[in-house]
C-alpha cells in the first residue's frame, strides 16, 4: 500500500483512527437530519422517505451548512 501511495504525488492519504465519527462530515449531516425529524409524527414509511428526500434537499441549498460539517472535522482539503 505505501509503495501504490508512493507512486501517485496527487493522492493525498490521512490515517484515520478505526472509529472517528468526528473526522467523518457525513455524520454531521445525519445528525442534523435526524434532530430535525424529532418530534414528527408520520403515517407511513413512504411519508417518511418523502420527509427526509425533502430536508436533505433542504440542506443541499445551505452550502454553509454543509461547509461547517466539513470546518467541523478539521482536515483540510488540499
Amino acid at each position: 500500500m505505501r509503495q501504490a501511495i508512493a507512486a501517485r504525488s496527487w493522492l493525498r492519504v490521512y490515517r484515520l483512527p478505526g472509529y472517528a465519527p468526528e473526522l467523518n462530515a457525513a455524520e454531521g449531516v445525519w445528525s442534523h437530519l435526524k434532530r430535525s425529524l424529532a418530534n414528527i409524527a408520520v403515517t407511513n414509511i413512504d411519508a417518511m422517505a418523502r420527509l427526509v428526500k425533502t430536508r436533505l434537499k433542504q440542506m443541499q441549498y445551505r452550502p454553509g451548512l454543509i461547509d461547517g460539517f466539513l470546518a467541523a472535522t478539521g482536515l483540510r482539503p488540499p
